[in-house]
């Protein structure tokens, strides 16, 4: 008796194939869908991609710009002169009656480009054939804080997912055992706090995973049960948050916290083998400067080592932090004193920074790997009196950052401040511009990856950013 007979709940084992065979098709989508990779990659991507990773070097509190990748002459020529009414603006820290204050730095052309670069980063300056400069970046108020949110999320009031947080999104992690989004830590919170690398209302299985210089890289990451103890634990938890999420109605919410412990339970054994780097070679471990004296530098270069060791493994963003070295607001954040103290953080920071770009290059991973360099501001130009001690204050008119890898064209630059450095002149930049161009390079377009909250459809850029294709190769 077939499906058409007097009896239509009686089936064929042909019609039973055939009429079910979608439902065979879906069940392996669903298998592939419960892949992140797979699943968000499907969802958002729109360009054919250059890269697959992003290690962002966030160089806290503002390194000056006009004392490292943007050279102005005429600020030594007219030092201690006054900067007059025209030079003053409301996105700096300027009056008029302040001076013109020159570099202390001399800057070179490095390489087959010839880009010029401050000697105050050395061993930076050796990698100027790799590095695109961005030397015309606006930003929205000389603040830290709010500054500090904008580079990492696009909005100055946070309340919104981090960068980090939307590639993880966006693209989910080439590793099961490993969170889309780490967090290296040098003993430092930037101002703005914990919302630079929040999730915010995205899933929270997409908020970085911090992982500390010092000491156990994370807590309670040593198993306190059996493996099959834990999992039937998982287990068990895992049954009770759903039936909590079918009375609560959250489902997304609890579904990510489970996500958590399921991605907790697999770095049990995945963190503790990428952050020990025993397994590098000593000249490898001393190129990043792991066998400095000074311990600043020392976990500083260990955390780029593992910087490097994690995206090698699969995860997709990484973000490394500076760390403070004496009384101040942030590490780059030289009012006073700028000599001292930059020389201070260029030498904690530039030999890792440089030694990372060189160990991706040499590997074949700088070309799929997106390395980013930038502070959350710049420094004026001008200072209130030229003194042996004097520093640089707040600067949003005009400043730079420089990505390497990933698809962008080396030894070059783009934008331009005016001859003191004071103000965009040529190919204003916004931060949303460079997350829609960092984006692109992963293959995602900015303006469709989205997620629905409060009404809308909300994007990491907004109703901003514009894709800088003339830097990209």
């Amino acid at each position: 008796m077939n499906s058409t007979s007097a009896n239509p709940l009686v089936l064929t084992r042909r019609d039973l194939l055939k009429s079910s065979s979608n439902g065979f098709g879906l069940l392996a989508l669903a298998g592939l869908m419960s892949d992140p990779a797979y699943g968000a990659a499907v969802g958002s991507q729109r360009f054919p991609a250059r890269a697959k990773h992003v290690i962002f070097c966030f160089m806290d509190g503002g390194p000056s710009h006009v004392d490292t990748f943007d050279y102005k002459p005429q600020l030594a020529r007219h030092q201690g002169k006054t900067i007059g009414p025209n030079a003053v603006s409301k996105l700096s820290q300027s009056t008029a009656g302040r001076v013109w204050l020159g570099s202390p730095w001399e800057f070179r052309q490095r390489g087959q480009s010839g880009l010029r670069v401050s000697e105050l980063l050395p061993q930076l300056a050796t990698c100027a054939d790799d590095l695109c400069v961005f030397r015309s970046l606006v930003g929205k108020q000389p603040l830290h804080g709010q500054q500090a949110l904008l580079l990492h999320t696009g909005r100055e009031t946070g309340r919104a997912p981090s960068l980090g947080s939307w590639v993880s999104y966006g693209l989910g992690t080439e590793n099961q055992s490993l969170p889309g989004y780490v967090l290296l830590n040098n003993d430092w919170i930037p101002n703005g706090g914990f919302e630079n690398f929040g999730s915010s209302f995205l899933p929270a299985n997409h908020a970085a995973t911090m992982l500390r210089a010092k000491g156990v890289p994370v807590d309670n990451i040593v198993p306190a049960d059996a493996e099959a103890i834990q999992r039937r634990k998982l287990l068990l938890l895992a049954e009770q948050d759903r039936d909590f999420a079918e009375k609560s109605g959250d489902a997304a919410l609890i579904e990510s916290a489970i996500k958590n412990y399921e991605t907790a339970f697999a770095m049990q054994s995945a963190i503790p083998n990428v952050a020990d780097i025993n397994r590098e070679t000593v000249a490898t471990q001393s190129m990043y400067g792991v066998d400095s004296k000074n311990d600043f530098k020392k976990y500083y270069g260990l955390q780029c080592l593992r910087a490097r060791r994690l995206v090698e493994a699969g995860v997709r963003f990484v973000e490394i932090t500076c760390p403070l070295t004496h009384a101040n607001n942030s590490p780059w954040d030289q009012h006073g004193n700028l000599k001292k103290y930059h020389e201070e953080n260029a030498m904690i920071t530039d030999q890792a920074v440089a030694a990372l770009i060189k160990d991706l290059k040499q590997r074949g991973m700088l070309e799929e790997t997106i390395v980013v360099w930038a502070g959350e501001m710049g420094r004026t130009p001008h200072t209130p009196k030229v003194t042996p001690t004097c520093g640089r204050d707040h600067h949003v008119n005009g400043y730079c950052l420089f990505v390497a890898g990933g698809g962008f064209r080396g030894g070059v630059s783009f934008g331009k401040t005016d001859e003191f450095g004071n103000s965009v002149v040529e190919n204003p930049l916004s931060i949303h511009d460079i997350h829609a161009t960092i984006l692109r390079q992963l293959g995602v377009n900015h303006e469709s990856l989205s997620f629905r909250f409060g009404g809308r459809d909300v994007t990491l850029t907004d109703v901003h950013g514009k894709i800088v294709d003339e830097v990209l190769l």
